[in-house]
């Protein structure tokens, strides 16, 4: 049996279920989860490791921590930037998800001459043909000295 939706001066006949998705889907909210694992570095600061709001989920900037959180690990920026992917992956990995997941990245980088070292790493995580979009700036300075922070935005399958 047809429903009749009204949309501002206009009424639109729709079959019955199709009006009852669209009211529900837009009756309902996506829910706020914050989410956290272990074999990372906690969190050092007011700041959750992970947040999902639907299909999508959000990590905190990540950097190379022991996974204490109390000394940094590597001393260049290739032993850094791979400290922050192997943590990238574990945080993927707690959710059912891998570095294919990934639809963006924010790369913060305490000094962009190291950029071809730091590329080099970066794309052994993430290939060609089905790397994320990313961003990479150079700041003026990052937590606890390090070179580099990675924060990556996934799409929940």
């Amino acid at each position: 049996m047809p429903s009749h939706i009204r949309v501002g001066r206009f009424t639109r006949v729709v079959a019955g279920c199709t009006a009852a998705l669209l009211m529900t889907a837009c009756a309902m909210p996506a829910k706020r989860t914050v989410l956290s694992t272990t074999g990372v570095p906690p969190a050092i600061g007011p700041y959750s490791q992970m947040v999902a709001h639907g299909n999508t989920l959000y990590l905190s900037g990540v950097i190379p921590l022991n996974e204490a959180g109390n000394a940094v690990v590597g001393t260049t920026i290739e032993e850094q930037t791979h400290a922050v992917l192997r943590y990238i992956g574990t945080m993927l990995q707690s959710q059912g998800l891998d570095y294919t997941d990934v639809l963006s990245s924010s790369v913060f980088m305490k000094d962009l001459n190291e950029f071809a070292a730091m590329n080099k790493v970066y794309g052994e995580y993430f290939k060609p043909g089905n790397a994320p979009v990313r961003a990479t700036v150079e700041v003026a300075r990052l937590p606890r000295d390090v070179k580099v922070e990675i924060a990556v935005i996934v799409g929940r399958r």
